[in-house]
């Protein structure tokens, strides 16, 4: 894929310091933190590396990433070794999609209180799921999963929602057989959406009562426990969105599929079209229209307001494993799983399952001869400095 011919970076590096003025009210440490690492993301602020092509002999330096997971350049290699270290647990069944949104009255609560309400989506879509996929009416079926927090729409608004890939099917009670869905959309998304705001609403009001809810600004009515009574009311009066997919595919699909939900962030820099006199242009896809693809141009502040509105709590994890794929179960229910479908893993698998190397010692491949190269040397940012001006004295003599 060809570079971007704006970023990210570009934004911010001119207008950061008028933006954090203007916004110094809402934007905490993390904020300042996210927007100085993707600054600085493959620059000689953060160091460096020499590569040398183990054919030829060409050197090259490169610099570091700041590997910040809200930056827009670092999110490649993780997704890689993500997806190589789930190779090994595919199961050769169609995989089904299938999607938790939050609705929008619930948005400005959800910001002010991301860690326990993003849990609680978290918590209520897979108890959800586990719930309907195991009432014999339904399925009758121990399932797994993993799910996906993503907290923006095209636009880059607030918009909390799960992406929940399921294989379709799953073990019997008593763990002798498979179980194959008998609908085309795996589990009836009416059930899960009136189950699913019933398990929230419930967390919700125990965070409430638990005096755990932050409600500053326009929210601080729901502090009056007749108001936030009210409130649930109002949300119980609205259907919530529960996407199905039908099944897309086997294992061979699966990689693939998951490589576009994992490890996403706001926004990418090949949707940036143009960045010029303090406005941005972003595409971004209309839903309301098909998916009609659309440019969207806002000022470089309003940008960076929706951009920051995404960045997660310190150590939350946006990707999560529920049914037999949580992590203490994975290993034992998944040899079963093989075992009933008559698939068992060949060691070719096995070993392309192992996550690559981290880059520290095969970077790319040479530029000369297409050889691989292999890094040689770390170089700090004053070391990297002083081998830059060396270069740069030496091409002006050559």
């Amino acid at each position: 894929m060809n570079r971007p011919s704006f970023e990210v970076a570009d934004i911010i590096r001119a207008t950061a310091e008028s933006f954090i003025d203007q916004h110094c009210s809402w934007l905490n440490g993390l904020h300042r933190k996210v927007l100085s690492a993707i600054l600085r993301c493959r620059t000689a602020a953060l160091g460096g590396h020499r590569d040398q092509c183990s054919r030829c002999g060409h050197q090259a330096i490169s610099y570091n990433s700041c590997r910040n997971r809200h930056c827009p350049k670092c999110q490649t290699n993780a997704r890689d070794k993500w997806l190589a270290a789930r190779k090994a647990e595919l199961l050769p069944v169609p995989y089904v999609h299938v999607v938790f949104t939050l609705p929008h009255l619930l948005a400005p609560l959800a910001f002010y209180n991301k860690k326990i309400l993003y849990n609680l989506l978290f918590r209520a879509s897979a108890a959800t799921l586990l719930e309907v996929a195991a009432d014999p009416r339904h399925l009758g079926a121990e399932i797994g999963f993993l799910s996906v927090l993503h907290t923006w729409g095209q636009n880059l608004l607030h918009h909390p929602h799960v992406h929940c890939v399921i294989p379709a099917g799953g073990l019997s009670p008593d763990r002798q057989r498979w179980i194959h869905p008998r609908h085309a959309f795996f589990l009836p998304v009416k059930v899960l959406s009136r189950v699913f705001r019933g398990k929230f609403v419930e967390g919700l009001r125990r965070a409430y009562y638990n005096d755990e809810l932050c409600l500053p600004g326009t929210l601080k009515p729901l502090k009056q426990e007749k108001v936030f009574r009210s409130f649930l009311r109002t949300l119980f009066q609205q259907d919530w969105v529960v996407y199905g997919k039908p099944p897309f595919g086997g294992p061979e699909h699966v990689l693939h599929y998951l490589a576009r939900y994992t490890h996403r962030v706001a926004i990418s820099n090949h949707r940036i079209r143009n960045f010029a006199e303090g406005k941005v242009t972003f595409r971004w896809k209309d839903y309301t229209a098909k998916g009609k693809q659309r440019l969207m141009t806002v000022t470089a502040g309003e940008f960076l307001r929706r951009f920051l509105l995404h960045v997660l709590p310190r150590g939350f994890q946006r990707i999560r494993f529920f049914g037999f794929l949580a992590n203490r179960r994975r290993g034992a229910i998944l040899s079963i799983c093989r075992r009933l479908l008559e698939v068992y893993p060949t060691q070719e698998t096995c070993e392309k399952s192992k996550p690559e190397n981290d880059g520290a010692d095969s970077q790319h491949p040479c530029p000369v001869c297409g050889g691989p190269m292999l890094l040689v040397e770390r170089l700090t940012a004053k070391e990297l400095a002083r081998e830059l001006s060396r270069l740069s004295i030496i091409a002006n003599t050559s």
